[in-house]
Formats: structure tokens, sequence, C-alpha cells
């Protein structure tokens, strides 16, 4: 009997520690997610602190030589690559903030006037960016991050500074634009191409809602037209009004006209031309197409 029972306890001790090792095997894939499986560097809380960095980089790179000493493997070897370089996060301030922020602007994360201070919204562009990028998403600018958003964009001018305009990389056509009519609008270049049979036949600056009031994404229809609207909500004029969600229209503003990208919609596609867009209204029809993407 005593037996029988040391050997159902022993059984009973394996099962618990098979347990253990898939519970830490599905705490590793979700590691994934953040680009630790694919053996990018992890994810770190912003710092405004560039030492602490640097402290934190070397006690990972000797708790991985300590364990490689015993039992070297691929995630001990991931865990000893040093860390991006922080170059800025939350609280700097200056020109290199600024044109952090031009530059995120370019790329559409940005929906604001260069301040040179990296705030919250300054921290959530960068995140968002990073994100989209499948680099780790920290919310701080680190080398990597300055790195890939360089080469996605152009040194600022004057004017992108000062948040008057933004000088956009040329706009890829999503696949979905390419057959029927269709308004195709990109949040990446913050541009809107009326697309006949997959040839554009007008285009035009847009600018989104901010991320409080974020424009949705997808394809949708535009089911209602409205050329002399007046919001019901904030009680302000849309000319020109197509809206295609709820709420949310393309229309004619007249704040983006004279504040540029200082300011944001509250959901919807502000355009700032608005002679081309009154060509386009009468252009478009009730269900023609409407495709947001990144």
């Amino acid at each position: 009997m005593r037996r029988n029972h040391l050997t159902t306890v022993i059984a009973r001790t394996l099962a618990a520690a098979t347990v253990l090792t898939v519970t830490a095997a599905c705490g590793a894939q979700s590691d994934k997610a953040s680009g630790a499986a694919d053996q990018k560097p992890a994810a770190q809380a912003p710092s405004s602190a560039p030492s602490a960095d640097s402290a934190n980089d070397n006690q990972a790179n000797g708790a991985g030589q300590a364990d490689a000493a015993v039992a070297p493997s691929a995630s001990n070897t991931t865990a000893a690559r040093p860390q991006p370089k922080i170059l800025m996060a939350a609280g700097a301030k200056g020109d290199r903030v600024k044109e952090l922020q031009a530059r995120l602007a370019q790329v559409g994360w940005f929906d604001d006037t260069p301040t040179g201070t990296y705030g919250s919204v300054t921290a959530a562009a960068v995140k968002g960016f990073q994100d989209k990028r499948g680099l780790p998403a920290t919310g701080s600018a680190d080398a990597a991050t300055w790195q890939r958003l360089a080469d996605m964009t152009t040194r600022p001018t004057r004017d992108e500074i000062a948040g008057k305009t933004v000088n956009k990389p040329k706009t890829k056509l999503d696949k979905r634009c390419m057959t029927g009519r269709v308004l195709c609008i990109s949040k990446t270049t913050r541009t809107l191409n009326w697309v006949v049979n997959g040839k554009v036949q007008s285009s035009m600056d847009v600018r989104f809602g901010s991320q409080y009031t974020p424009t949705r994404e997808g394809v949708f229809k535009v089911f209602l037209k409205s050329k002399n609207h007046v919001s019901s909500i904030y009680h302000t004029p849309m000319p020109y009004a197509m809206f295609f969600s709820g709420g949310q229209a393309v229309h004619y503003s007249s704040d983006f006209a004279k504040r540029g990208y200082a300011g944001a919609s509250h959901g919807c596609v502000n355009v700032r031309d608005k002679a081309k867009l009154a060509k386009l209204f009468d252009q478009v029809k009730v269900n023609d197409k409407v495709v947001i993407y990144w």
C-alpha cells in the first residue's frame, strides 16, 4: 500500500511539473506579440534618463552571460542583446523633438503643430508608429525607431516645423481601391484620391480625427450627401458632406483650411480645398465605395 501511495505521489508531482512547463511555454508565446519571440529587443517603459537604460542593459547582459555558462540557448542569446539607445522620451524638450513630431506628421501619426515638448500625445504617436512597424512599442524614441522613421520621411522644412504644411510620401493605392468608383483615403499620406476603375481622377489633402476621436478604418459606402450640412452635435458647418459611417463624413473644413494640421476633426475626413471638394461632390454618388486605410 505504501509503495502504491508513493507511486501515486510521484505521478501527481510529474503531472504538476508538466502543467507548469506548458504554462511557461504559453507565456513565451505571448511574448511574440511584443517581438521577443523573433529576437527583437524587449519593450521597455519610457524613460527620460539614458543612464538608467544603460544600467538595465548591463544587468541584462550580466544575467545572459551567467545563464550561458550553465546552458547556452537561443533565449539567453536574445536576453544578452543590448537594448536600442533611447534618444528621446516623455519629458524631453527642444528642436529635436520638433523634428520628431514633424516627421511623424509626414507618415500620419501626429496631428498637431510641433511643440518641441515630448508629452503624452507624442508618446502615443511614437508608440503607434512602433507597433505598426513591428518595433517594441514603448512610446520612447530609441535609435531603431528614429532610423526607421528617418528612412520613411524627409528632413522637415520650416513650414512643417511650424505646422503649416506636411510633405507626404507618394500615395500607394490600396488594392481595394482598384475597381469601381472609390473615395480612396490614405491615413499614411493624408490624401484622398478619387479613383474610377483603378485610375486617379483627382487628389486632395485630408485631415482626420485625433487619437481621442479617431476616424474609422475599413470599407464603407456613401449613404448620404448633404451639400450645406450643419453638425447637430457641434453646430458647425460641414459643407459638401458625404457620410460613410454613422456621423463620420468627408466634408470641407474651414478650420483645416486656416490652421492646417495644427488641429484635428471629431472623426470626420476634413478637406481644405473647397473648390476641389465641390467638384468631387458633384461626381460622387450614393453607394460609391469609401476605403480608409494606412
